[in-house]
């Protein structure tokens, strides 16, 4: 049984739920790591090593652009 559902065929690049793909019969894979554990035991200590208590560090998470923003740049890529 996989770690996680979604899973990527090695072959096609096909999503499904099984580690056989549906399409060509290929071997699948999970289709990204793990990023956490709910049993992670570790997770206070790296919040202090991150300095996450601090009130400057919501400030230092990086932000999207705008929507409006995206826009903007996705219709200066269609005019070059």
């Amino acid at each position: 049984m996989p770690r996680q559902l979604l899973q990527q065929c090695v072959d096609c690049g096909a999503w499904c739920l099984e580690t056989t793909c549906p399409k060509c019969g290929g071997t699948a894979q999970a289709a990204a790591p793990l990023k956490w554990s709910p049993e992670d035991h570790r997770a206070n200590v790296r919040r202090q090593l991150n300095n996450v208590e601090a009130p400057d560090w919501a400030q230092t998470i990086p932000t999207l652009p705008s929507v409006e923003e995206m826009r903007i740049g996705s219709q200066k890529q269609e005019e070059e």
